[in-house]
This record gives structure tokens, C-alpha cells and sequence, in this order.
């Protein structure tokens, strides 16, 4: 009976249960691994998350066991509706037009309320809350975010497609604020970018 009213709580949503999803930080920079499930390939990166201007700028993490793999930096500035693709070694940049809509890492005021939990065994004391858009007319939810309890700080992301899981992103050495403003600024060999996006591989 215990486990079933819990079940109950849980799919009515955060406004039974009286919790209201926390105010993610609007500036952060840290590090991400993002898993492309369709792909089986885990990229490690840099980023700085500039959630009032809308950019984010990610930095590939160089892996010397990747035979023929290149490494870019992104520069995506979503109030122009572009992204540019940068050679970390040679420079040269590709200007791309963004077909997506900017997604904050927060979560949405409508989200419903799926778990509160520990992150870790005994003394680790994360604690976080899950979130996700299941509706009770949908039966599997597009977006999981796991975020923690005391300042909101994006855990973990996870989008699914076609009711299987497209992408899964981890979180970790989080700060606030930009150090460097400039990190959003595409350097000046992107005065004369290419319009297409350059290939991921050497070979």
C-alpha cells in the first residue's frame, strides 16, 4: 500500500505534492560528457552556459586513443540563430544556421515531479530532484532532468525519441558566472567561414 500511494504522489505531478522546480543558475561554465545513443560515442567537453544572452560555448576534450578524430569548438549564439564550428588546430570555421529553438538547462515551470533522491552512498550528501514533461495523456516522457536540491545545478539531461533514449548528458565541476566573456566571440578566421560543416574525422 506504501508503495502504491507513493506511485500515486508521483504521477499527480508537483502540484499535489506542493513543489515547484528550482531556478536554474543562469551562468555556469564546467565540463560535460554527452552520450549520442545512435551512435554509441560519449564526447567530453568544455562548456560555458550563458543562459541570458542565450550561447553556449563548448570546447572538445582532446582523446589521444581517437585514431583520425578532430576536435572543434562551438560557439552557439542563439539570438542570431547561428553556430560556428571551429578547427581547434587549424582554425578554420564553418558559420551554420541553427534549426533548433533555445532549450535552457533549467527546469520548465510545467514539468512534473518524478523523484527525490541521494546521489552517492552514505556522506555524499548530493541530494537532487527528477523532473521530466510526462503528461498523464502521454505514456513515456521526452526529457528527464535530474538537478540538485540546494542550488539547482544540472545533473544529468536526458532526451528521448520514438519512446528510446536519442541523447544523455552528465554534468560535473560546475561554477558560476563566465571567466571570459570572450570565449563567445568566433575568432577572426571566421570572418571568412565556410557554410557547410567540416567532417569529424581525418581519415
Amino acid at each position: 500500500m506504501h508503495r502504491l500511494l507513493l506511485a500515486f504522489l508521483a504521477a499527480a505531478g508537483a502540484s499535489v505534492l506542493g513543489l515547484e522546480p528550482c531556478r536554474a543558475p543562469l551562468q555556469w561554465e564546467g565540463r560535460w560528457v554527452l552520450y549520442d545513443h545512435s551512435t554509441g560515442r560519449n564526447s567530453r567537453a568544455a562548456v560555458s552556459y550563458d543562459g541570458l544572452n542565450q550561447r553556449i560555448r563548448v570546447l572538445q576534450q582532446h582523446k589521444k586513443h581517437t585514431p583520425c578524430q578532430k576536435f572543434f569548438e562551438y560557439i552557439y549564439l542563439y539570438q542570431s540563430m547561428v553556430v560556428f564550428q571551429i578547427d581547434q588546430k587549424t582554425k578554420d570555421c564553418s558559420k551554420l544556421t541553427l534549426t533548433d529553438a533555445w532549450d535552457p538547462f533549467d527546469i520548465p515551470d510545467n514539468s512534473t515531479f518524478e523523484e527525490q533522491y541521494f546521489i552517492g552512498g552514505p556522506g555524499d550528501s548530493v541530494e537532487a530532484q527528477e523532473w521530466s514533461d510526462r503528461k498523464p495523456a502521454r505514456r513515456h516522457e521526452t526529457w528527464v532532468g535530474v538537478y540538485t536540491l540546494k542550488d539547482c545545478y544540472p545533473v544529468q539531461e536526458t532526451y528521448t525519441r520514438n519512446s528510446s533514449v536519442a541523447t544523455s548528458t552528465r554534468f560535473f565541476n560546475l561554477q558560476l558566472g563566465i571567466s571570459d566573456p570572450d570565449v563567445f566571440t568566433p575568432p577572426s578566421t571566421c570572418q571568412s567561414a565556410r557554410p557547410e560543416r567540416m567532417a569529424e574525422s581525418a581519415c
